[in-house]
């Protein structure tokens, strides 16, 4: 059982977090370790890469190097990073260059209660409502694989889990985002065809189920090889019943809701994945506009901004393109076929996107260490 519950992790890799009304286009660049210490053991000096500033920056904030390697990392959520042991799960907020090395925040959840024929040891993602687990009203969403999701307020005296049995095996495998203009956790079926929602108030115990309505249209996609460096064109014909067809290999789904306009997006991610060495070799992406209603139209234009999977939007100079980050690969597609930049395969500590902090004028301030531009 634990061989298999390996192979599930590294199959799911490290769980991603939420949209939000934060930009969040930083993300760890790299830990160098620097020694040891008796509060955390192996430490290492923190370097975080901006691409709305093409720098990297390498601040003097040492982090755990095991939470470098991931060892405990189930996720992270507006800066905070959430680990999982002995089945209690911590946020944590020693990835953020900004906050104190010497006193870091690391708050304890209630221990997590296992509902029957459901496991809380493999997280798909975690989502918070707020920026802040510390704020009064702050809900933190963990969504396991299978059928349960689990919402807390962490502020909350006497805080304890709500548990939520999703029986559609549809959404087991769902990553869950907040909406700030519905106030209600999302995730969206694994087909894409549609989406649960609830909160800890009248749909906690029954999720809201929106069906998607497809138009019929031909969609138009750019591909990108790795191994040949390429893009290439290809035509997807999608008729009535396309919803119902996956691409191959891996698909995602990914909700994503714009921080200034408030439209929702539904992100597809399909991967032909490399038998001889489980990489992706071939990603592919399309985009939707949800309305409120649940039209879901394809698009290129999202709103002046760019999505960050997994799963943000923020502002940026180059909009509408979708930078993509896991622990083995990053890359950049633009929907506009004027530019485009390929991807990579490289290994990050922590896959996960964090918001810059910023001054009273917008603009980011970097730590008081070296900044390199790339």
């Amino acid at each position: 059982m634990s061989h298999l519950l390996r192979r599930l992790k590294r199959s799911f890799g490290v769980s991603h977090l939420t949209a939000s009304y934060r930009s969040f286009s930083n993300h760890i660049f790299k830990v160098t370790p620097c020694g040891t210490t008796v509060r955390d053991g192996d430490v290492g000096y923190l370097a975080i890469y901006s691409y709305v500033d093409n720098l990297i920056d390498c601040t003097e904030k040492k982090v755990p190097m095991e939470l470098a390697k991931g060892m405990g990392t189930i996720g992270a959520s507006h800066g905070w990073v959430a680990t999982l042991k002995n089945g209690t799960i911590r946020l944590q907020d020693d990835f953020d260059p900004y906050a104190s090395y010497t006193d870091p925040k690391r708050i304890p959840l209630p221990p997590l209660v296992t509902l029957p024929h459901c496991q809380t040891q493999i997280v798909t993602n975690v989502a918070m409502s707020s920026s802040s687990p510390e704020d009064e009203d702050c809900i933190v969403a963990v969504k396991f694989l299978g059928p349960q999701l689990s919402l807390c307020r962490p502020a909350q005296r006497n805080c304890k889990w709500s548990n939520i049995r999703i029986l559609d095996p549809s959404f087991f495998s769902s990553h869950v985002m907040y909406s700030k203009r519905d106030g209600l956790f999302s995730m969206p079926a694994s087909g894409g065809n549609y989406t649960a929602s609830c909160n800890l108030g009248r749909h906690v115990n029954e999720p809201k189920i929106q069906m998607l309505s497809y138009p019929k249209q031909r969609v138009f996609e750019d591909m990108y090889v790795k191994s040949t460096g390429t893009f290439f064109d290809k035509e997807f014909l999608r008729k009535f019943d396309w919803k119902y067809s996956d691409w191959s290999c891996r698909m995602e789904h990914y909700l994503v809701e714009s921080s200034h306009t408030g439209e929702t997006f539904l992100v597809k991610l399909s991967k032909d994945i490399n038998p001889q060495d489980g990489r992706s070799e071939l990603d592919k992406f399309l985009v939707l506009r949800i309305d409120k209603e649940g039209n879901a139209v394809y698009t290129k234009d999202f709103g002046g901004e760019c999505i960050c999977l997994p799963a943000s939007c923020l502002h940026d100079k180059k909009p509408n393109c979708i930078y993509h980050l896991s622990d083995t690969s990053f890359g950049i597609k633009c929907m506009d076929d004027v530019w485009k930049e390929r991807g990579g395969d490289l290994a990050f500590p922590g896959p996960f996107w964090f918001p810059p902090k910023l001054d009273t004028k917008g603009k980011r301030i970097l730590s008081s260490g070296i900044q390199y531009p790339v």
